[in-house]
């Protein structure tokens, strides 16, 4: 009897033995191994958007030069590619094939821009791969039924336009508004969630007036929009024209509450050319720390940024907003990929990518994280007011959520 017993025992102990390799098994999709992490991103090194994506560019490569030095990612190097898509929707979808085919990624990275994103979103989706933290703040990045594979990691501009009209409403409830959007899903995001946001004051949008990315100059729409009796004007433009419209209001002598968007509110690369004077009052929407802002230049985590840039990436401008943004973006995939261990399957990427909450990433504002889950890849749903005093920007008021 006692044999029998003991015969069993050695059988449980075996069995026990020979599954405990198998619960620490490692698993990797295409693009992972035991020393080396594929990464990809195609971005518009040419081209009209290359002022963006070109310092942009620099400082991701850099980055994972500075990760490999020091030693990677739980132990594994990361191997980067990064291609030129001139930001054209037709040349993105050329270069992500071959990121997928020829080199074989595991995932393509804080890919720049709508139009890229939205081009190469079916076909990442269709083969399963990561389309992860992307820099685009279309709310239609967020749609995890149809483009589970699409994971943003940017304030999308309709929560942008929420968290302003919440502010108006404060600051300002009886404001006549004016409104002068870029006429895309980057101006039109943001109208929709300051019309949301302010909901039945809505009407108190007594103008708008739209620009197209290609027209040389705003001024009419300005001395339109003054023209209409509008005291409190909210502008979501791209760099050049917020430059333009904060130089004519001052010209015009008009005097609104303006508030200009998150993306063009770099001291160095809008305000200095728009002129500081001209630019003092200005009110912003911020989730990062301005490098150039003499309110962050004893700032630990400014230095650290500066100093990266000094040494992986020279030729990058560290006040250029795209470099600013690019510098989170790289310390979320890494957060994402450090979470999935030895398990370094698309799946188990995605699954770690939706399922951060409240994480801090360098450069952020006090009281602002991003936290996403399954159901909803929003990753910001706070950000802070800040105001323009001719030197720097001041944070206003306690964090403000879309909600």
């Amino acid at each position: 009897m006692n044999h029998i017993i003991k015969r069993a025992l050695s059988a449980v102990a075996l069995s026990a033995l020979l599954a405990a390799p198998a619960l620490a098994q490692k698993a990797y999709s295409p693009g992972a191994n035991d020393t080396e992490i594929k990464l990809g991103q195609s971005t518009p090194l040419s081209g009209p958007a290359s002022a963006f994506g070109a310092g942009a560019g620099r400082a991701v490569v850099g980055y994972f030069e500075m990760l490999n030095a020091q030693g990677g990612i739980n132990g594994r190097k990361i191997s980067f590619t990064q291609l030129d898509n001139a930001y054209s929707a037709p040349k993105a979808v050329e270069q992500t094939r071959k990121l997928i085919e020829d080199v074989g990624v595991l995932a393509e990275v804080g890919t720049i821009g709508t139009a890229p994103n939205v081009a190469i979103q079916k076909f990442l989706n269709a083969k399963q791969v990561p389309q992860l933290f992307i820099t685009a703040g279309g709310r239609r990045f967020n749609d995890p039924k149809t483009f589970p594979w699409t994971i943003p990691l940017y304030p999308d501009f309709e929560t942008e336009g929420r968290v302003v009209a919440k502010y108006i409403l404060k600051a300002k409830p009886d404001a006549k508004i004016g409104v002068l959007y870029q006429n895309d899903d980057y101006g039109k995001d943001y109208v929709k969630g300051l019309r949301a946001g302010l909901g039945a004051k809505a009407s108190q949008i007594i103008a708008e007036a739209s620009y197209e990315l290609a027209d040389p100059t705003i001024d009419s729409q300005i001395v339109q929009l003054k023209a209409a009796g509008v005291d409190t004007l909210i502008e979501q433009s791209s760099s050049k024209a917020a430059a333009q419209s904060i130089r004519k209001v001052y010209e015009l002598n008009w005097k609104p509450l303006h508030v200009i968007g998150g993306s063009t509110a770099s001291v160095e690369t809008i305000l200095k050319p728009a002129g500081l004077e001209a630019s003092k009052g200005l009110v912003t929407t911020q989730f990062l720390k301005q490098p150039g802002d003499p309110a962050w230049a004893n700032d630990d985590e400014v230095k650290a940024y500066k100093d990266f840039l000094k040494k992986y990436a020279p030729s990058a401008n560290p006040d250029d907003y795209s470099v600013l943004v690019a510098y989170m973006n790289v310390h979320a995939v890494t957060q994402a990929l450090r979470k999935c261990g030895d398990q370094l399957t698309r799946e188990n990427l995605i699954k770690q990518a939706t399922s951060l909450q409240g994480e801090r990433l360098p450069m952020m504002l006090p009281g602002v994280s991003i936290s996403t889950s399954p159901g909803d890849y929003t990753p910001f749903k706070t950000l802070r007011i800040a105001t323009f005093d001719g030197a720097s920007w001041s944070l206003t008021g306690e964090p403000l959520s879309a909600d």
